[in-house]
């Protein structure tokens, strides 16, 4: 399925002026169809899984409970 840049930047969340850049730098693959650029829906398909556990590794690490510091002396 192939998106616009604008229904590209809601699918992804990023602004559309991002977007217009990428394609610019020939990070996203695009097809031009005379008017506008297409852009295939699934070359994100990656990107977005590893977003998804980038977001999974990320809550875990604040979830974990700190330590409690083992050079703590008690001088009573």
């Amino acid at each position: 399925m192939y998106l616009t840049v604008k229904e590209t930047a809601e699918y992804l969340s990023m602004p559309e002026s991002y977007i217009e850049s990428l394609i610019v730098q020939n990070k996203i693959r695009t097809v031009h169809d005379g008017e506008q650029h297409l852009i295939f829906k699934d070359q994100f398909k990656m990107h977005l899984e590893q977003m998804e556990k980038y977001k999974k590794e990320l809550a875990d690490y604040y979830n974990e409970p700190i330590p409690e510091d083992i050079d703590v002396k008690d001088e009573d």
